[in-house]
């Protein structure tokens, strides 16, 4: 029978096992170029490349996101309760106190941000803490200090560098391959062949990516609440939490395409009064798992 412990530990050998799959795509579609243009320069400048431009994006990121979805720092004068709440379970889980944001927007959501536990931030949406009762808020605050001490922050950073090294690629193949240039002449007659699996290997590679981009950041949640309901030792008021996010389905205001993993629930819409079971084509491309398998898992732990 699955427990917290048997849950969470899946979870992070699943994560292993897609950003392995990440890895493996890079030096598929690497070898491909290499064998086409004959220039392994290439694989190196974009690798280079995109590493530094998503190591600058890890240093700034969450400053960006707190600042787009228009957070404000509070102290624990402006809401001792909350305040006491996280407080109480940092103490509990061994990290160290994070910032508090309260964001200005009645859609109910949280979420997480920051390059390491000491570096942490911690956002709460208005909505939520109107709705919310003291055991569901403990849940939903439970599971965003469990992304920061399961480094949630460091494992989307090195799959976004992963995967932006993959669309880099791809976009430098196509873009020479639209202009006709740099390709080798192959005496063995294999070089329109190659040509031909690196056409479809620059197309298909980025939406392999993202897939797996997608199923990490399913997983990564699926984990926060398992090790958020080990926190409080009540996974019911995570559950219940869910219940009550699911039947307001308000979009939460300054969300992006970009920042939509790191929040709580689906920024954009949730699934409420949706009782049919989400189809498996559909969940390939959420950020999230559905909400009625969230709550599922959790009561299934209760027992």
């Amino acid at each position: 029978m699955k427990t917290l412990y048997t849950e969470a530990s899946s979870n992070v050998r699943k994560t292993w096992a897609l950003m392995t799959g990440v890895f493996v795509l890079i030096i598929a579609l690497g070898w491909i170029f290499s064998q086409v243009y004959d220039s392994p320069g290439i694989l190196v400048f974009a690798v280079a490349l995109s590493i530094v431009l998503n190591v600058t994006s890890y240093w700034y990121s969450d400053k960006i996101v707190l600042a787009t979805t228009g957070a404000k720092q509070i102290q624990k004068s402006d809401n001792p309760e909350l305040w006491r709440i996280v407080e109480n379970l940092s103490i509990a889980s061994g990290l160290p106190m994070p910032k508090l944001f309260i964001v200005p927007t009645g859609a109910p959501n949280a979420f997480a941000t920051g390059r390491d536990k000491e570096h942490a931030s911690v956002a709460v949406t208005a909505g939520l803490l109107q709705i919310m009762d003291k055991d569901e808020l403990e849940g939903v605050l439970a599971h965003e200090l469990s992304h920061v001490g399961n480094k949630d922050m460091l494992v989307s950073t090195v799959v976004v560098v992963l995967v932006g090294t993959i669309s880099l690629l791809a976009d430098f193949f196509l873009r020479m391959s639209f202009w006709g240039g740099g390709r080798r002449n192959d005496r063995e007659g294999n070089g329109n062949l190659m040509f031909f699996l690196g056409i479809v290997g620059a197309i298909l590679a980025p939406i392999a990516a993202t897939l797996i981009q997608l199923a990490i950041s399913r997983k990564r949640e699926s984990l926060a609440d398992a090790s958020g309901a080990l926190l409080t030792r009540y996974p019911e008021g995570l559950a219940s939490a869910l219940e009550k996010i699911e039947q307001n389905p308000s979009p939460t205001a300054g969300a992006s395409s970009a920042t939509a993993h790191l929040y709580f629930t689906n920024p954009f819409k949730a699934d409420a009064g949706n009782e049919k079971k989400t189809p498996f084509f559909v969940k390939l491309f959420m950020t999230h798992p559905p909400i009625e398998e969230r709550i599922k898992k959790l009561r299934a732990m209760s027992l």
